[in-house]
């Protein structure tokens, strides 16, 4: 276990910061401030909302829950917000936000991934928590690129195609702005 653990727990940093986290970066450069806050109905969530939630849910369910720290979360708040935050102050809390994670989870042990955990009234183990952050994550960050897409009418390029290969052009781009 402890090998397959940390190699679960590995992964899970790799996505969350490697992944998620330069996709959604991507987004925010292409937009504006307002079109961050657009909503095509109201019970659609804007961008922003959609950042709000991934930092209070990651925050929750790792910092918080894995990690111990105490949960001051206001999940409805994330929702509800519709003054327009600046795209820069959304990218510092994301960033913020998974820097925390990811410290959390490179200092957690991974023999402990089957303790359990109560998380928003659920009884969960350490892995189930983790699992549920790198899920949720992924699935709000596809709506964040639809919406991209939506709102710029534009390809984001995420992958240059060399023959049959898929060469992750985000990878490239912070490897050459490093």
């Amino acid at each position: 276990m402890n090998h397959t653990g940390q190699e679960f727990i590995a992964r899970a940093r790799y996505h969350l910061t490697d992944d998620f986290l330069p996709k959604i970066e991507r987004c925010l450069e292409c937009l504006s401030d307002d079109q961050v806050w657009w909503r095509p109905n109201e019970q659609s969530n804007s961008i922003g909302n959609l950042v709000l939630h991934l930092c209070g849910n990651a925050r929750q369910w790792i910092v918080c829950g894995v990690g111990g720290a105490a949960d001051a979360r206001d999940r409805d708040a994330e929702f509800a917000q519709r003054d327009v935050v600046a795209r820069a102050e959304l990218q510092a809390l994301l960033k913020n936000t998974l820097s925390a994670v990811d410290d959390t989870l490179g200092a957690y042990e991974s023999k402990r991934l089957l303790e359990r955990r109560t998380i928003q009234g659920s009884d969960v183990s350490a892995l189930e928590a983790i699992l549920h952050v790198v899920e949720h994550f992924s699935m709000h960050t596809g709506q964040i690129l639809m919406l991209t897409k939506m709102v710029t009418n534009s390809d984001l390029e995420f992958y240059k195609f060399e023959g049959t290969n898929a060469v992750a052009q985000w990878k490239n781009d912070a490897a050459s702005s490093a």
